[in-house]
C-alpha cells in the first residue's frame, strides 16, 4: 500500500526584524496593544529587491538538502501563496527557474492561510496515485510589500511577517500504519459567503472596465481588508470542527496526537482551540511569537522550527489545523 510521508522540512525567514516597539513609530500601536490582541512579538521583513519566489528558494534548498535528495529526483513541484511575485505566471514558475529542475509540473495553490495543508491534500492524493514520488511543497509570503503602515491600517498591518517553509512529500510502502510515517488524512472546506470579510478588492476583473484604475489605487483597494470580528469569530469555531472531523475520521482522541502545529493567525484562537480539546500547553507548537502571521508559510516553518527544537521527532503524530481567508479551513493528521 503506497502512501506519503514528509521526508524533510526547510524554513528561511528574511533577516530584517521588526518589534512591536518599531511598528509604534509608523502607526498608533503598542507592544502591549499587539502582544494582547495577538500574541506576536516580532516578525520578519523582506529587503527591498526580496520577492516571494526568492524566500521560497531558500525554504525549498534547506528541505532539500535535510531530505538528503539531488534536487532532480523532485518530480512535482507545488507552491503556496496570496502574494505572487507577478500576477501572472504563477509563482511556482519562477521558483521552478531558480531552483533549475524543469519539465516537472509547477503549481501554484491560492488558498490562503490553509495554502499549506490543502497543498497536502493533493500531493497525497498525487503520491497515492502513483502519479509522483516526490513532491517538494513551499508556503511562501512577502506580506510587508503590500501592507498599510499608517494608522488606518493597524489592525492588518501588525498581524502579518515573511517567511517561507518548505517539506518534501515521498512516496513509500507502508507496512505498519500505526508506526509508520505516513500522511493518515487531510479534510478540506470553504464557504465563499464571506470572501469579502478578508480580502484584497484588487487589482482585478471585478472592478471598472480595465484591471488597474488610479481611482481604485488612490481608495486603498491593493491593500488588505478585514473584518477581525467576524473572521475571529469563524475561526474559532471552525478550526475545533475540522481537526475533530480529522480525529474522528481517523478513530483517534486528542490524547492520542503527540503534537498539534496549527496555523499561526493569533496565539489568542489557538489557545481557545486547545483549550476546548483540552490540550496541554506543551504539547502545542506555536511560532506567531517570533514570526506573526505568514499564511501559507506558518505549518511549515512550525514542523520545521518544532524538529530543531527536537519537539518533533520520527514517528510523532501531528495534528494540524487551518483557517483563513476565502473562508476556507482545513486539517490534517500524520505520523511524523
Amino acid at each position: 500500500m503506497i502512501r506519503s510521508e514528509i521526508l524533510a522540512t526547510g524554513m528561511y525567514v528574511p533577516p530584517n526584524l521588526f518589534k512591536n516597539e518599531d511598528l509604534s513609530t509608523m502607526m498608533d500601536t503598542s507592544d502591549e496593544w499587539i502582544r494582547q490582541r495577538t500574541g506576536i512579538e516580532q516578525r520578519y521583513w523582506v529587503s527591498p529587491n526580496q520577492s516571494t519566489s526568492d524566500l521560497a528558494f531558500e525554504a525549498a534548498k534547506k528541505a532539500i538538502e535535510n531530505a538528503k535528495i539531488d534536487k532532480n529526483e523532485i518530480d512535482c513541484l507545488m507552491l503556496a501563496t496570496l502574494t505572487p511575485d507577478h500576477e501572472f505566471p504563477g509563482t511556482a514558475c519562477f521558483l521552478q527557474k531558480k531552483l533549475g529542475i524543469p519539465g516537472i509540473p509547477a503549481i501554484d495553490v491560492r488558498q490562503q492561510c490553509t495554502g499549506f495543508v490543502y497543498s497536502m491534500s493533493i500531493a497525497d492524493a498525487f503520491i497515492r496515485m502513483g502519479t509522483y514520488k516526490k513532491i517538494l511543497i513551499v508556503g511562501a509570503e512577502v506580506h510587508s510589500k503590500g501592507l498599510d503602515r499608517t494608522p488606518t491600517g493597524r489592525d492588518v498591518s501588525v498581524l502579518f511577517g515573511d517567511g517561507a517553509g518548505a517539506v518534501i512529500i515521498g512516496a513509500k510502502e507502508l507496512k505498519d500504519p500505526k508506526k509508520d510515517s505516513h500522511i493518515l488524512s487531510t479534510h478540506l472546506h470553504a464557504d465563499g459567503t464571506y470572501a469579502e470579510e478578508l480580502w484584497v478588492p484588487g487589482p482585478g476583473s471585478a472592478f471598472g472596465p480595465i484591471r488597474v484604475e488610479q481611482e481604485r489605487l488612490a481608495e486603498g483597494y491593493h491593500l488588505p481588508h478585514m473584518n477581525g470580528k467576524t473572521v475571529f469569530l469563524h475561526a474559532v469555531k471552525r478550526m475545533p470542527e475540522v481537526l475533530q472531523e480529522a480525529l474522528t475520521f481517523n478513530n483517534l482522541t486528542p490524547e492520542d496526537i503527540d503534537l498539534f502545529v496549527f496555523h499561526q493567525a493569533n496565539l489568542r484562537i489557538n489557545d481557545m482551540v486547545a483549550k476546548q480539546f483540552n490540550i496541554p500547553e506543551e504539547k502545542v507548537f506555536n511560532t506567531i511569537q517570533k514570526y506573526a502571521n505568514t499564511t501559507a508559510a506558518t505549518i511549515p516553518i512550525g514542523l520545521d522550527e518544532a524538529i530543531r527544537a527536537g519537539k518533533l521527532k520520527k514517528g510523532m503524530l501531528v495534528a494540524s489545523a487551518a483557517f483563513g481567508s476565502g473562508f476556507t479551513w482545513a486539517s490534517a493528521i500524520y505520523r511524523y
